[in-house]
């Protein structure tokens, strides 16, 4: 019994000595509440692929989704089902949002209720609002087999619940800005934003962090394709429970900058987060779409980039010239000199 208890002693002091480290890592640390990243360049399209099985009961879908590296630019997480935090929790997907010409990561979360993941269809129940995949009942989670995989011979808890489909064809992996998903939070949605929430669980930074040290995921090598693009364990990446993108959601364009120069610098994240915080007030009100610049008189913002492409900047307006044709101006009247003040020189002025 006591080296049952020190196996599991030590078990438990690695596991809180890799999951910090694993959160401090420029490749890893955007999955947690409240770390936000933000880049010049939009992530590729959603890949197309199909769910695998759910692996045992009692375990809930997390959607894959594009990660940021700032030294190779934008990898695939793959999408993996892992057991919740608690009975009676649900996962809330992180999104990419454009706002004054950033792309920033919105982290997911788990909670009691789905908030808003920025009307993207990752498709498995989670349609670009709410959930469809499943419900808690009592103690238990039931899963919708009209979008969730599941093996009904080894899980009972089912139900078909066939209205929550969703047809929507859009693989588009941001909100707002050129080309990005045009919605914004509801008042219900942000209600639910402000529940308590509970930061994923060390099997999802664990599936970050392996996806961020595989070169095949990056999109610059796969070319918005992944050969791993959702995992039935989190970890394995390789055995039977691999599933491999069927096809890019869109066709691939290399970025026309390096990593390093699209990685935001502190100010501009400052500034960005200030801006998508006085968005989300407005949205409240209807007035505004949320990831969309404010409307105000505060200089334009930077235009919207098109998929794989940089923010561009606006011009400034330059300061207005004096028309070539315009009179000049008269000099004014200079005090007569005394009588008895003698001539300068010539090329001096006088005194």
């Amino acid at each position: 019994m006591r080296f049952h208890r020190a196996v599991r002693f030590l078990a438990l002091a690695l596991l809180l000595v890799v999951i910090p480290a694993a959160l401090n890592s420029p490749s890893s640390a955007q999955i947690g509440i409240g770390i936000g990243i933000s880049v010049h360049i939009g992530p590729p399209a959603l890949p197309v692929y199909e769910q695998p099985i759910c692996p045992t009961p009692g375990y809930l879908w997390t959607p894959g989704y594009w990660a940021w590296d700032d030294d190779a630019g934008y990898y695939w997480v793959p999408g993996t089902w892992v057991q919740p935090p608690t009975v009676g929790l649900l996962w809330t997907p992180g999104y990419w949002g454009w706002n004054n010409g950033l792309y920033a990561w919105n982290a997911g979360y788990w909670g009691p209720h789905i908030g808003f993941y920025g009307g993207i269809n990752y498709g498995f129940g989670y349609g670009g609002v709410g959930f469809g995949g499943g419900e808690w009942r009592g103690g238990a989670f039931f899963y919708n087999t009209a979008v969730m995989h599941v093996d009904t011979v080894h899980i009972t808890n089912v139900y078909v619940n066939n209205t929550v489909i969703v047809n929507n064809e859009s693989h588009v992996a941001f909100n707002g800005g050129e080309g990005g998903i045009a919605v914004h939070a509801t008042a219900q949605e942000e209600a639910y934003s402000r529940e308590p929430h509970t930061a994923p669980v060390a099997a999802q930074v664990q599936q970050e962090h392996a996806a961020s040290q595989n070169k095949a995921l990056f999109a610059s090598n796969n070319h918005g394709a992944p050969a791993v693009a959702a995992t039935a364990r989190p970890g394995e990446f390789s055995g039977k429970g691999v599933v491999g993108a069927k096809a890019a959601g869109a066709p691939y364009h290399a970025p026309a900058m390096s990593p390093k120069e699209a990685r935001s610098t502190p100010a501009e994240s400052k500034g960005n987060a200030a801006g998508d915080n006085a968005t989300k007030d407005n949205a409240m009100r209807g007035d505004v779409m949320k990831g969309d610049a404010m409307k105000s008189d505060s200089p334009r913002p930077a235009t919207p980039a098109a998929h794989g492409e940089p923010a561009r900047s606006e011009p400034g307006h330059p300061e207005t010239a004096r028309p070539a044709n315009a009179p000049k101006a008269k000099p004014a009247n200079q005090p007569k000199p005394p009588k008895n003040t003698k001539k300068p020189p010539e090329g001096e002025k006088p005194k």
